[in-house]
């Protein structure tokens, strides 16, 4: 973990760099260009909306915010993850011409999708303002759940990069997992819609403890339990450690493989 945060911070630059190039990338040759960042989510909120308080209707009050405060993290994790898994196999050509810390590239993605984050919030703030959802103090708990969930989608960025790298299906098999993933974890529902007796599986899911914080804070106004708390950033930890200790043993091998 020490080398982690040394090389984070000796190649901040190059991760900087990195994640800028990213994201013109991602934008390059849109006539919106870094909008869409704002448009993404609002758009898919309008899709979602639509369809679960209109088709299939979800009695929940202003949907739209209660939606958008768990669906804005969500991007945040399977986008950071769909980009990373390619992140060393992406970069093989700089990764056999420059010696560099290779943890560069699956940190720069998550940086890179972590001001799309930032930056989504706004039509967050936006929509709870025209809404007259109230504005609680809570917000200002945000950076604790967003703290855990970085950790946690490093850890995981850590260890799907490094699997890809021998085996290509990985990236593939992803994102098929992200998509049951989606619907597994309560994003679009609320695990008030289940009967108590089931909810104990919902508690398996590691992204429940991440995206509840986000969802209490913004929507309800309240804040998490210690318990809560203490699972989420238990399960964050663990899984950098495990991900980023298999994605440093197998790194020099990388340059055989990509």
């Amino acid at each position: 973990m020490i080398e982690l945060i040394r090389d984070t911070c000796r190649y901040r630059e190059l991760i900087w760099a990195l994640a800028m190039k990213e994201l013109k990338i991602r934008y390059k040759r849109s006539v919106l260009g870094f909008l869409w960042a704002l448009l993404n989510p609002i758009l898919f909120m309008l899709v979602l909306t639509v369809v679960f308080s209109t088709v299939m209707p979800i009695k929940v009050d202003h949907y739209a915010i209660f939606l958008l405060t768990a669906l804005l993290p969500w991007t945040f994790f399977s986008q950071s993850l769909a980009y990373a898994a390619e992140s060393i196999v992406g970069n093989g050509d700089l990764i056999k011409k420059v010696k560099v810390a290779k943890l560069v590239f699956p940190v720069a993605a998550v940086v890179s999708n972590m001001i799309n984050l930032l930056l989504s919030l706004i039509p967050l703030v936006l929509i709870v303002l025209l809404m007259r959802h109230p504005l609680h103090l809570t917000w200002l708990y945000l950076p604790v759940p967003l703290l855990a969930l970085t950790i946690f989608t490093l850890g995981a960025t850590f260890f799907f990069a490094a699997v890809n790298v021998y085996y290509r299906d990985v990236s593939h098999i992803l994102q098929i997992v992200l998509q049951v993933w989606f619907y597994v974890t309560p994003i679009i529902y609320s695990l008030d819609t289940f009967p108590s007796r089931y909810r104990i599986f919902f508690k398996l899911n590691p992204l429940q403890y991440f995206l509840n914080g986000f969802r209490l804070s913004v929507y309800y106004g309240l804040l998490p339990t210690w318990q809560s708390i203490g699972v989420s950033f238990a399960v964050a930890l663990a899984t950098l450690y495990v991900g980023f200790n298999i994605f440093r043993r197998k790194q020099d091998e990388f340059v055989f493989y990509v």
